[in-house]
This record gives C-alpha cells, sequence and structure tokens, in this order.
C-alpha cells in the first residue's frame, strides 16, 4: 500500500444529528449517545453540522453544552457554523461558554456567506438591517477579535452594585486559537492563512475558472497548499479533511447494501461541477477497512493532511453510526497508522 508522508494522527467524526419534527427528543439523545460513543473509542473529536430551518441540529453549540457534561476527554466541533446566522458578540459568548465547561475543547468551525434561501428568511432573520448586514470576512474577524479579548465596549467598572467588563464574558484563554475556517476554494484557503485560523475541508469544493479535467483530490490538495503557504506556522498549519468515509467490516449484508445505495445515489453529482456556483463533489467512500486505506492514501488532499474528521452520512439510523464509528476506531484508524487516545 502507498503511504503518505504525514501519518495520520488524529481520527474524528462529523454527525448531523437528525430527529423526528413530531418527536425531537430522542434524535437529539441520539447524537449525545453517539458522541459518547466516540469518547470510548478512543476517536479524538466529534463534530457537528449546523443545520436551520431543518430536521437536523440548529444549534450545535447548545448541544455541544451538553455534551461536555458527558464526556471528558474527546474534542468538541462544529463543521460548521455559519456566521450569516450569527450576532458575533452573541456567539462569542456562547462559545466561550461551552469552552469553559469543557476545560478547553471546544474547536468551534465557522463559513461565511448570506444565510441560505436568505430571500425567504431575511425578515425573520434581521428585519430592519438585511440590506446593511455583512456576510463577508469581516463578521470571522468581528468573532475572532470578540473571542480573543478585544474590547466590546467602551465602558468597564462599577456601576452601581453591578460590575461592568469591555470584553466578553468570560473569557477563555486559548479558544481563539482554536477556530477553523470552513472553506473550499483557493481565495478561502489564503485568507483563511493569512489568520493564522486552523482551515476545515469537506466534500466539496469550488475549481478555479479554467480547471480540468474535474479531479476532486487534486483540487482539495491545491487549496490545503495554499492554506499552509500563507499560514504563519507554514507546514505546520493545522488541517483537517472530510469526506464522507464508511467502513463496512462488521457492516450486515443489509448493512452494506444500504450504504452501497446511498453512495451509489449520490455519484452523479461528483462528475462534473453542480449549481450555480460550480461545486465538486467527492464520492462517498464505501468499503473494507483495508480497501478505504488504499483509496485513502491515494487520495492527492489525504496526502496533505494528518488528521480527519470523516463525515457520518445523513439519513442513517443509531446502529448504524454505532457500527461505522467502531470499526473506523478498530479497523481502519489503525489501517491508516492512527492510535486510539488514552
Amino acid at each position: 500500500m502507498p503511504s503518505t508522508s504525514r501519518p495520520l494522527r488524529k481520527l474524528g467524526f462529523l454527525t448531523i444529528g437528525l430527529f423526528d419534527p413530531a418527536d425531537p427528543g430522542p434524535g437529539h439523545e441520539a447524537t449525545l449517545e453517539i458522541i459518547e460513543l466516540g469518547e470510548r473509542l478512543g476517536l479524538d473529536s466529534a463534530w457537528v453540522r449546523h443545520r436551520h430551518l431543518q430536521h437536523g441540529i440548529s444549534s450545535p453549540v447548545a448541544v455541544l453544552a451538553a455534551a461536555t457534561q458527558r464526556t471528558r476527554r474527546i474534542e468538541l466541533g462544529t463543521a460548521v457554523i455559519p456566521l450569516g446566522w450569527e450576532n458575533p458578540l452573541r456567539l462569542a459568548e456562547d462559545l466561550a461558554t461551552v469552552d469553559i465547561l469543557s476545560g478547553g475543547r471546544l474547536n468551534p468551525g465557522v463559513s461565511i456567506g448570506p444565510p441560505l434561501h436568505f430571500d425567504r428568511v431575511k425578515d425573520a432573520l434581521y428585519p430592519d438591517t438585511a440590506a446593511a448586514e455583512d456576510f463577508g470576512y469581516g463578521r470571522v474577524r468581528r468573532l475572532l477579535d470578540l473571542v480573543r479579548g478585544e474590547r466590546a465596549s467602551d465602558f468597564s467598572g462599577t456601576e452601581g452594585i453591578e460590575v461592568f467588563s469591555d470584553i466578553v464574558q468570560p473569557h477563555s484563554p486559548g479558544l481563539g486559537q482554536r477556530i477553523w475556517y470552513g472553506g473550499g476554494s483557493l481565495r478561502s484557503a489564503r485568507w483563511a492563512g493569512e489568520q493564522g485560523l486552523r482551515f476545515l475541508t469537506s466534500n466539496v469544493v469550488k475549481p478555479e475558472p479554467g480547471d480540468g479535467p474535474w479531479d476532486f483530490g487534486t483540487i482539495q490538495g491545491e487549496q490545503i497548499r495554499a492554506f499552509r503557504a500563507h499560514h504563519p506556522d507554514g507546514e505546520k498549519a493545522r488541517v483537517s479533511q472530510g469526506l464522507v468515509v464508511i467502513p463496512t467490516d462488521s457492516a450486515s449484508a443489509a448493512q452494506r447494501a444500504t450504504y452501497e445505495e446511498y453512495a451509489a445515489k449520490r455519484l452523479p453529482r461528483t462528475s462534473t461541477p453542480q449549481g450555480p456556483a460550480g461545486l465538486l463533489f467527492a464520492p462517498d467512500l464505501v468499503g473494507t477497512s483495508a480497501e478505504l486505506a488504499e483509496r485513502l492514501h491515494a487520495h492527492p488532499g489525504f496526502q496533505e493532511v494528518d488528521e480527519v474528521v470523516f463525515a457520518l452520512p445523513f439519513s442513517f439510523r443509531p446502529e448504524d453510526y454505532a457500527q461505522i464509528l467502531t470499526d473506523m476506531a478498530t479497523k481502519l484508524g489503525p489501517a491508516l497508522g492512527w492510535h486510539p487516545a488514552g
């Protein structure tokens, strides 16, 4: 099997946290249980997606606050919080609070851009300021400054019997160095590097004009190299790859059939760029751990990283996720040279 220049150091997973809108409690509980399972298996990190006005986790920070009280070691991340839905000051308070509760284990991932279907939600989200909102990189800078202790107010001191701070409280030292930017273009990779952020890649990239043929791995590898070329830490700058990877070592025949059908339905979108933005999707990887390790070692994006956050498919059952995570930790990870924490 080909070897990479970067042995796999960290192995994590990402979940969307689906729930039944008629009874959302069990779905949220299942998400917390899968995070607990990840910790028991020795995985390094658990990440939750962010879904507004859908039947997936709409408030990952709140879910991770609960997860801090049910875990002790595993890192907890958001992949990603779309900042167009957020007030950076309020989000900075929430992130710092959860980081304190976790003992410094929070890894916030964020992204920019207007909210999805903005014209349909702007009256509820920004009834008076929709036209004036900054949905670009400036919103990330505001969050970074506030998390890192820049002044949020021109007043600090005592007023009556109350004491006020001019910076976000609680302040969590170190949190500002653990913020990740989720990007899929050369521009976003360069910008994230210049800001000294960490870089979250996924199964989506945006090809540059003139790119072709459409090779996802090559494009992703170029973006990762561009990020590190612009980062103060250079080759040591942290990048995580996030593909959909489904090991089948202990899966039943029915599970394998479900996984293969899921990947086959999503395969056509990987042949050419999709939608107005021209996004290119990576194929989902399904197979035994030995097969997956061989495919990953040959992947130009994987060859650039030493940590991964593999995404769990959207629509599977809790028992499927348990099987996938168990195989990931006991079969696939070791096949990639990874060792469980602890």
